[in-house]
């Protein structure tokens, strides 16, 4: 008998993120390299919202979002790493259309 397929519904204010690929290396606004072995504090990431909870308002599945990936928990699902985290703890969302954005795109 084949094991059962359960799909995962975040609860409450939960979402989970997969994370963007970072390059393995960057370059600074004066081009200087900075190499995949740097870590930089406090350095935002981007993401992809994969699932939201029923009590989350502003975000829904397909956005992209900014938050701190290194104080969040982490899930493995299918070789895949997800983050989960409260709505709250999302620093911001990119949108084609706002009407008070940063007048930044991606």
């Amino acid at each position: 008998m084949p094991d059962p397929k359960f799909e995962i519904q975040m609860l409450h204010d939960r979402v989970m993120i997969r994370l963007e690929q970072e390059a393995e290396e960057r370059r600074s606004g004066a081009g200087i390299v900075i190499p995949a072995t740097v870590k930089t504090p406090n350095r935002l990431a981007w993401g992809e919202v994969c699932g939201v909870g029923a009590n989350v308002r502003t975000v829904k599945v397909g956005d992209k979002v900014l938050l701190n990936a290194e104080d969040q928990m982490e899930v493995e699902l299918h070789a895949t790493t997800y983050l989960v985290l409260r709505e709250r703890d999302l620093h911001a969302v990119a949108t084609q259309e706002t009407d008070h954005g940063t007048g930044l795109y991606l």
